[in-house]
């Protein structure tokens, strides 16, 4: 092999690079604006899930049975959306450990 081989092998297996705090300027601000979109998106959910539940009672009350469907589906996406953006954190939060485990 040529002298240039080996590092590069050792860097293709192992290029030592691991997250870490603190190493960029204004990282404090990006996790506030994060943090605001998710609280954004949740509320926004809450909405969705309100008027889905609204369309569902309305179509189930007079007897219109595609806006009763409609407000069924708006309710699971809803719940869906909620439970993915409380989950967020957790799901990046496992998937970072178990990619950190790879060998």
């Amino acid at each position: 092999m040529s002298p240039f081989a080996d590092p590069l092998i050792q860097l293709a297996y192992d290029p030592g690079i691991s997250p870490k705090g603190g190493g960029l300027p204004g990282l404090s601000v990006l996790k506030t604006v994060v943090n605001s979109i998710n609280l954004f998106g949740i509320v926004a959910v809450v909405g969705a899930l309100a008027v889905s539940l609204g369309v569902w009672a309305w179509g189930h009350h007079t007897g219109g049975h595609q806006a009763e469907a409609n407000g069924k589906k708006g309710a699971v996406v809803a719940a869906g959306a909620a439970l993915g953006l409380g989950a967020a954190n957790g799901i990046v939060a496992f998937f970072t450990t178990l990619g950190a485990q790879i060998q």
